[in-house]
């Protein structure tokens, strides 16, 4: 698979061209600069891309299998909010059906598009991060609703490495006639496994991939996927979707990854990820034979449960290994690859040795909170910050979650409720962001 990208900016400078554009660096230093460029001749330009980009992105849609696949270099977090404009845009009034768990971008997204939302709450949880409900859940709660919802927006992967039912929740969303919208960042690599497990050959309509977060690709690089099913009613006004919240300086570096990518996944990816999976599980069965608890989750993640995993992170890292998260009851760490051989060595012999103190075990219902105010109003709107115990009867305006994919205890524009104190003192939250 050829590398459009890779190869006009290799080409460049090798040709020695005086560079009298952006960016101030001049190709100077003793990094990545030289690769750093801007929208020069040939070069092509992201949002509207007809040249060695769109070459790029048509060899991402085929590696993919999608109907359309569109990049990103500002993660998913563009991505998220472009998937809801393209939602929006048509609707007078819309609505999404989400599922409780998302991401900080979901919410702004949402206030940017000023769109409504109904939630979809797990019955009972022990981690603000997952959101646990089956195909008939969503039927039930479509049922209830008296307003048809625009989409339904779902996380999996979410971020302990739990896995939804997206093929049973697609049917269910054809069966109404509505989207299914999926946040898979922690999922690109899906597809290549043996049996897909990618959103979009589950029947989603549309989802985000980032890839920086399990493929080689720099920080920042991501797609957005369109299904086959959904490429006449979405591509047409996909650039201007990620335009209208991306910025007119995307980077050539992140583009680049991209590129690169694409050769690797048509290539050695396939192998090279049932290899990594291969040396994970052997892995997971080394710690579970010395008493570990491991959660079942997605392909590339170890994700310990019923552990202190604040304390386990502090022994690891004294080790020289870094997590991906941890909290009172879950530590996870993230493989792919790219990893050697010898990471899940250290890994197990850090996880052998560990004295780690049991986690907090404490299941709860979350309560359902009251929206008394739209979304995008209380974003808008003069807030202060304020004691949680001073709180109550007020109105969140920031809403109370943080980056990775989780439960907000409360949203913006819900108010705050006395039975929501004793979860946000668990989760060491103090102070609140209120409507003035």
């Amino acid at each position: 698979m050829k590398t459009p990208i890779c190869d006009f900016v290799d080409n460049y400078i090798e040709s020695d061209f005086v560079r009298l554009h952006m960016p101030g660096h001049k190709g100077a230093g003793g990094g990545c600069e030289p690769w750093d460029i801007t929208e020069i001749c040939g070069a092509d330009a992201l949002y509207e891309a007809e040249g060695i980009i769109a070459e790029s992105e048509a060899n991402a849609t085929q590696v993919f299998g999608s109907g359309a696949s569109f990049y990103s270099t500002e993660g998913s977090s563009q991505v998220i909010k472009a998937m809801l404009y393209l939602i929006a845009m048509n609707e007078e009034k819309p609505l999404i059906l989400a599922a409780r768990n998302v991401h900080k971008a979901f919410v702004y997204g949402c206030a940017l598009n000023d769109i409504a939302v109904e939630w979809l709450y797990p019955a009972v949880a022990d981690s603000l991060c997952s959101c646990w409900f089956t195909a008939e859940d969503l039927r039930n709660r479509l049922d209830s609703l008296t307003q048809k919802p625009s989409a339904v927006y779902l996380t999996s992967p979410d971020y302990l490495g739990n896995l939804l039912d997206i093929k049973g929740m697609a049917a269910v969303c054809r069966e109404y006639d509505i989207p299914l919208l999926v946040d898979n960042a922690h999922g690109a690599y899906l597809k290549f496994l043996p049996q897909s497990l990618h959103p979009l050959d589950l029947g989603a309509a549309m989802c985000c991939d980032s890839a920086h977060k399990t493929l080689p690709v720099l920080t920042g690089g991501a797609y957005l996927q369109i299904g086959a099913d959904y490429k006449a009613k979405f591509a047409p006004a996909a650039k201007q979707a990620l335009a209208l919240f991306g910025s007119t300086s995307p980077s050539y570096l992140i583009l680049q990854s991209l590129d690169k990518c694409n050769q690797y996944l048509a290539e050695d990816c396939p192998k090279e990820l049932a290899e990594c999976i291969d040396r994970l599980n052997s892995l997971k069965k080394r710690l579970s034979g010395a008493g570990y608890e491991i959660l079942e989750s997605d392909p590339l993640k170890l994700t310990l449960k019923n552990i202190d995993g604040r304390q386990a992170a502090e022994i690891l890292r004294s080790h020289k290994i870094e997590c991906e998260f941890a909290d009172r009851n879950y530590l996870v760490l993230m493989f792919t690859p790219q990893n050697s051989k010898v990471d899940y060595e250290k890994v197990a012999e850090a996880l052998l040795d560990l004295k780690a103190s049991a986690g907090m075990v404490e299941k709860f219902s979350l309560p359902q909170a009251k929206q008394v105010m739209s979304i995008r109003r209380a974003v808008f709107s003069p807030w202060q910050v304020v004691p949680v115990e001073n709180a109550v009867g007020r109105v969140c305006s920031v809403p109370l979650v943080t980056c990775p994919p989780a439960v907000p205890i409360v949203m913006s524009g819900e108010e705050i409720t006395a039975d929501m104190l004793p979860i946000l003192k668990f989760y060491g939250i103090t102070e609140v962001a209120a409507i003035k």
